[in-house]
């Protein structure tokens, strides 16, 4: 692992963010995540997927907690970790979307932002909904899951509609505060062919279809948001951030990159260094998703 990030409050000084989908948080604490907390010590940390209650989540020496577990009893949840107490911290229950579309999602723990104390930075962590098929692609015995007609996939359609128009007035809102803008966190989408190890196979799946990718590329632009990742590490194939628990898909590297840090270009311009905290080997994963960790100057 790199070393972690400065915790002066020198804004000149280098700081630490990670993305990590934790696939249950009390799961990943048994694996061990705390030790590679302690190890990795990095300034701000967005994890998804906590699939627990609040009262279950537990505290994490050195941080600040805030999060929303959501309503969904183990589903969903999302916290951000800083080291110094956030100034403010907004869930869609405390500050209710204003997109049309997003209010049925507001209960179910799948973003939360905070306001950093020591850096003008906005973090927004983001828990996207895994989508499916849509029904003209569904065959019955060609699918792992049974044909839904296509519920998965407008679910999820209907959120990127909505949380694009939220995303782009919450990024607004923080550059008129002079403020930047990043959000992290798992977007269920690989963008670029970089992205999927078996790019072309993906075409025709859930997180890698031509209207996944397409509202991707709409909400990037050099004065919107920057693939902070893409930015460093170049047009490369990886980093990949998730393998399939089954057969040998961690081993052989064959996986997908669908967690992202998104950044507003002054912000983006500041990224000087990306990892993603891969373990050994398959027994000593902490998650299914591996942590990203990018550095700011």
């Amino acid at each position: 692992m790199n070393d972690a990030g400065s915790t002066s409050d020198d804004r000149t000084d280098p700081f630490t963010v990670v993305s990590f989908n934790v696939n249950g948080i009390r799961a990943a604490r048994r694996r061990g995540f705390d030790g590679w907390l302690a190890e990795r010590n990095p300034d701000v940390v967005a994890l998804q997927e906590l699939r627990s209650p609040a009262t279950e989540v537990g505290s994490f020496p050195g941080y600040s907690v805030a999060l929303d577990v959501g309503s969904i009893a183990g589903r969903n949840g999302v916290a951000i970790l800083t080291k110094t107490p956030p100034t403010a911290v907004r869930t869609w229950l405390t500050d209710p979307p204003k997109a049309r579309g997003l209010s049925e999602f507001a209960t179910h723990g799948r973003y939360i932002e905070v306001d950093l104390a020591d850096r003008p930075v906005t973090v927004g962590c983001i828990y996207l909904p895994k989508g499916g098929l849509p029904a003209h692609r569904q065959r019955a015995g060609a699918m792992r899951d049974a044909p839904d007609g296509g519920v998965k996939y407008e679910r999820k359609q209907r959120f990127l509609s909505a949380f694009g128009r939220e995303l782009n007035r919450n990024r607004l809102s923080v550059q008129r505060d002079g403020r930047e803008f990043l959000l992290v966190g798992d977007l269920n989408i690989a963008h670029t062919e970089y992205d999927v190890t078996n790019w072309r196979a993906a075409r025709s799946m859930d997180g890698f279809l031509p209207e996944d990718r397409a509202w991707f590329d709409a909400v990037l632009g050099s004065r919107r948001l920057v693939d902070v990742v893409r930015q460093v590490y170049g047009d490369r194939p990886g980093p990949l951030t998730w393998w399939s628990w089954a057969g040998e898909s961690f081993a052989k590297d064959v996986g997908w990159r669908v967690d992202h840090q998104l950044a507003t270009p002054g912000l983006a311009r500041r990224a000087v260094s990306v990892t993603v905290d891969k373990e050994p080997s398959p027994a000593q994963r902490l998650s299914d998703h591996a942590p990203l960790v990018v550095t700011y100057r």
